[in-house]
């Protein structure tokens, strides 16, 4: 059951759109530079949830056929306004970059030529230099010891003697193993935000009242369903 304070802390569809409308304009890449600036501008900059919980979610659409950035800005959406939220994200992501395409679709056979292909070459660069920069930027919160670490490398290794889905598939699986036996007996943390927890309060003041929550914590009643 929701609380005041958590329809407080929650947004609106017309927010989710905004954000991510500015997004779809600003985020260059493929689905994995995506994450980076979802990560960027969501967990670290409006903390709409957690560094634990937005690699919960990350993780969960890995796992999934399809375009990760996508699902993951669904995902967000719907944990932000609910379903109204989660359209919002869709279209506000996606639009700028169909209408370009359109676009670039329409002008493609005047881009012919010397000119033409030295952009497209340069264009290619730059992707590599944003997909690298967002990879550097995740790996520091999803990979912080060295166990992690080397799951990461041994994927990385899998996935360049076994590509395509054979390998992705042994790369999960083997992930998820060696996740199991690095973990064992440790316990495991639950996908929590930021507006969850109590806030941290100095001996003798009295504390403050903690943020609505429930944010991430009702992602896996309302995204799975999305997911599946």
């Amino acid at each position: 059951m929701e609380t005041a304070s958590t329809d407080r802390a929650r947004g609106s569809a017309a927010e989710v759109f905004r954000v991510f409308l500015r997004l779809g304009l600003t985020s260059y890449g493929g689905p994995i530079a995506h994450l980076g600036y979802f990560r960027d501008e969501l967990v670290t900059r409006r903390r709409w949830l957690s560094d634990s919980a937005y690699a919960d979610l990350v993780a969960l659409c890995q796992f999934l056929p399809g375009p990760a950035s996508s699902q993951v800005g669904f995902a967000l959406g719907l944990m932000r306004a609910g379903w109204a939220g989660a359209l919002a994200a869709f279209a506000g992501f996606t639009l700028p970059s169909a209408l370009l395409m359109l676009g670039f679709a329409m002008t493609a056979v005047q881009l012919s030529g010397p000119l033409g292909s030295g952009a497209l070459h340069g264009l290619k660069i730059v992707a590599v230099a944003i997909v690298a920069q967002a990879v550097a930027g995740m790996a520091k919160t999803l990979c912080p010891d060295r166990g992690r670490a080397a799951i990461a490398v041994a994927a990385v290794a899998i996935l360049a003697f076994l590509p395509g889905a054979a390998g992705m598939l042994a790369a999960i699986g083997l992930g998820a193993l060696a996740g199991l036996w690095l973990g064992r007996g440790r316990g495991t943390a639950p996908m929590t935000d930021p507006r969850t927890r109590p806030r941290r309060t100095r001996p003798g003041r009295t504390g403050q009242p903690a943020h609505g929550g429930g944010g991430a914590g009702r992602l896996r009643g309302r995204a799975l369903p999305f997911c599946r």
